[in-house]
């Protein structure tokens, strides 16, 4: 009897991460407002990715584990967090935001360690994220202006993780490696 074969649950945690992450980056250049991001961080990027990293768990893959997990209830607590401060329940100031990052930041710091055993675009992709979340990190203490760099910059870093999605996807239909995603660095 033939062993079925699994989807990557990577490709759905990428898909939701790169288009929350794009989403968001467009409220934060001004290009829109902040409804879709609102509903994008608790559906794709939260739901969606938190679904995925709970199937990386059964693949035994630990990285993606707490990546998709992680960053899914990132985007949910974001989510809610700016709906609580709409509706004045449990107010989070612009300090508390920054803090917030700031643990986040943290977070990412670890994974981005991770991510450079894994892939040379893996790497790529958390040192840009990393870098975005400094970027916000200084924005909420005094360099607000910050907030529009950081935007486009984590533009970039949305746009690879997408490239990363697209090369799982790709592997799979293809049947070979259509783009590739570089040696680990380390």
């Amino acid at each position: 009897m033939a062993e079925q074969k699994l989807g990557n649950p990577a490709a759905v945690g990428l898909a939701g991460f790169g288009l929350t992450t794009l989403v968001l980056q467009f409220h934060n250049v001004g290009w829109m407002g902040i409804g879709p991001v609102i509903w994008l961080g608790l559906v794709f990027g939260g739901l969606a990715q938190l679904i995925a990293g709970l199937q990386e768990m059964k693949t035994g893959n630990n990285f993606g584990y707490c990546a998709f997990t992680g960053y899914g209830c990132f985007w949910i607590s974001l989510a809610l967090m700016l709906l609580g401060n709409h509706f004045n329940i449990y107010v989070s100031s612009k300090t508390d935001i920054g803090w917030f990052l700031v643990a986040w930041t943290a977070f990412t710091a670890i994974l981005w360690i991770g991510s450079m055993r894994i892939s040379g675009a893996l790497g790529l992709t958390f040192t840009l994220l990393l870098i975005g979340f400094i970027l916000l990190d200084l924005a909420h203490f005094g360099y607000p202006g910050l907030t529009v760099v950081a935007g486009y910059e984590l533009m970039v870093t949305a746009c690879m993780a997408w490239y990363i999605m697209a090369h799982i996807i790709f592997a799979d239909v293809f049947g070979r490696d259509v783009l590739p995603v570089g040696k680990p660095w380390i």
